[in-house]
């Protein structure tokens, strides 16, 4: 039944079929070689995970972050980070971390991320000498911070797999983004200084610092926010992302005035597209884990685990290894609800901690975002950018090894994420 479903897939993905309708297919075959079971299962499993009031907030959290980054907000932003680092060697490009480490904070996006800040940053970086394939790079790497920082829609997912605390998986994401965002802009320094990026113009020094400051800080708060109202048990995640939206219209309606109807509707738009391609993939993912619990093949991987590798640390090493595979050719959603059901079975015979292994999952398929042959952020950051994928990949080195490097801290050091 599972090499039905898994043969199916592997074929449905080679022919580019969307990876929720590939899960759909593969997992309904699957179902239906199960003599007696009635394919009646299919269409319930389907249709049970989309009740999950947990999940309600992965539309709200998108759409405050639609109506926030898609008006002057956005822009102000970006002219706060400019003023921060953008004097640096290397600051236009530290400018693209900065942003993506505050808007992540806002929309909880990978993919948003890399649209909005690429369409914004890259063209100013090529405008002032910047090699256009560097920029790239550091929009695509930068871009999945997102994936950690809170409202993190990843972890959202993760803790619907494994019945994790979401408000205990959004704190122990704050310090691998921030450990991804400081790395990136060493990365980004050091190129500047060794390459010699032109260096951007001060504008106002301090007071155009405290000008750029006061000007975002709505979108800064708006982090700190959510997570004063998740530590100390006011709201809950579902409730916190209806908050978030009220704060994006009150924000943009009653402080930088440009909430407009076509706004709203756009932000809307956005947010029924993204949320059904996320739901597809849930709905299916669910149907996947019936198939693979009712013939116990998490329960046989995790055994099997114990009896060959035997030693906790190469078991985690197999897991990641495994979860940068998979991520190269999977993206991020589908991968966590397809590899999760199993790997906290694994996590769970080892002792590993629920919230250790979210993060360690979503730093881990992270970084297949931005690597090929299938990284959404890095195909994105090319089509800004107008750079063949190669090149950006020859560029996105030094931006992997500070990835894998956190991945490593994360893995093997829990004082990073379980305090």
């Amino acid at each position: 039944m599972t090499l039905v479903m898994v043969a199916v897939f592997g074929v449905l993905l080679l022919l580019a079929f969307p990876v929720g309708y590939a899960l759909v297919i593969s997992s309904g075959a699957a179902v239906m070689t199960m003599g007696a079971v009635p394919t009646v299962i299919a269409v319930v499993k389907l249709f049970q995970p989309t009740q999950s009031f947990p999940l309600l907030a992965i539309p709200f959290f998108i759409l405050s972050g639609a109506l926030m980054m898609g008006g002057t907000l956005g822009r102000k932003l970006v002219a706060f980070a400019a003023a921060l680092v953008g004097r640096y060697p290397g600051g236009l490009t530290q400018v693209t971390v900065v942003g993506s480490t505050i808007f992540g904070g806002v929309s909880g996006s990978a993919v948003a991320e890399a649209s909005a800040l690429g369409s914004m940053l890259i063209p100013w970086q090529k405008r002032e000498g910047y090699p256009p394939a560097f920029g790239a790079a550091a929009t695509a790497s930068s871009s999945v911070i997102a994936g950690l920082i809170p409202p993190s829609i990843p972890l959202i997912l993760f803790a619907a797999v494994s019945n994790a605390s979401i408000a205990s998986l959004f704190l122990a994401g704050i310090v691998p983004g921030l450990m991804l965002a400081a790395g990136f802009m060493l990365v980004c320094y050091v190129s500047g200084r060794l390459r010699h990026f032109p260096l951007l113009r001060s504008d106002g020094g301090l007071p155009g610092l405290l000008k750029a400051t006061l000007t975002a800080l709505p979108a800064l708060l708006m982090p700190a926010f959510i997570l004063v109202l998740l530590r100390f048990g006011i709201a809950t995640p579902t409730e916190v992302s209806v908050v978030a939206v009220a704060y994006a219209l009150v924000v943009s309606a009653l402080i930088y005035r440009d909430l407009t109807v076509p706004r709203i509707y756009g932000a809307l738009m956005a947010t029924v597209v993204t949320t059904g391609v996320v739901m597809l993939v849930i709905a299916a993912s669910n149907l996947v884990g019936y198939v693979l619990i009712t013939e116990a093949i998490p329960n046989a991987v995790a055994e099997y685990a114990q009896t060959v590798l035997q030693e906790r640390w190469l078991i985690i090493l197999a897991m990641n290894l495994i979860m940068l595979v998979v991520g190269m050719f999977l993206d991020l959603p589908a991968a966590i609800l397809l590899l999760g059901p199993t790997f906290v079975a694994v996590g769970g015979a080892i002792g590993l901690d629920p919230i250790q292994l979210g993060i360690m999952m979503a730093v881990n398929l992270s970084i297949g975002l931005f690597t090929p042959p299938i990284g959404t952020t890095l195909f994105i950051s090319a089509a800004i950018s107008r750079e063949p994928i190669g090149a950006i990949v020859r560029e996105l080195w030094p931006f992997y090894l500070v990835a894998l490097t956190v991945l490593g801290l994360v893995s093997y050091v829990p004082a990073f994420i379980l305090y």
